[in-house]
This record gives C-alpha cells, sequence and structure tokens, in this order.
C-alpha cells in the first residue's frame, strides 16, 4: 500500500542545507578569515551563487512529489 507513494519526508533538507551555506557560513568564513584582495572575496560570491543554485534547483525537483491524501485514498479502497 506505501510501497508506491513517494515520501516527502527529507525532501527539502538539501534545499535547506545548500541556502545555509550560501547565506550563512560563506558570509562567516569572509567575517572570520579576513580575506586579503579580491580572490577570497570573489571566490566566497561564487560559492553562494553556485549554492542558491543547486538548491533552486533541489526545490524544483522536490516540489514536484506530491504527498498523497487519506481521501482520495479511502475512496480507493471503497
Amino acid at each position: 500500500m506505501f510501497a508506491s507513494q513517494k515520501s516527502t519526508g527529507t525532501g527539502y533538507t538539501t534545499t535547506v542545507a545548500l541556502l545555509t551555506v550560501a547565506f550563512i557560513f560563506s558570509p562567516a568564513a569572509l567575517v572570520v578569515l579576513r580575506p586579503v584582495g579580491y580572490v577570497s572575496v570573489s571566490l566566497a560570491i561564487a560559492c553562494s551563487a553556485l549554492c542558491v543554485t543547486l538548491a533552486w534547483v533541489n526545490w524544483r525537483r522536490s516540489s514536484q512529489l506530491t504527498i498523497p491524501s487519506i481521501a482520495i485514498q479511502g475512496a480507493k479502497q471503497k
């Protein structure tokens, strides 16, 4: 009965993790490491942009999963 259903319980975990890296850890690394020059700032911006892009792609893929309705399942069984 439950084998054919897709689970969305952990579908957004990767998306949240990527956004956390993009908006918290990458800027925090810049503050802690105190970069010298534009190379490390550019690298941090590129890393954040990559994480945001990957999070968006992962969110689009995860949002296509559906949560089955109990009412629909009950109607099918009758």
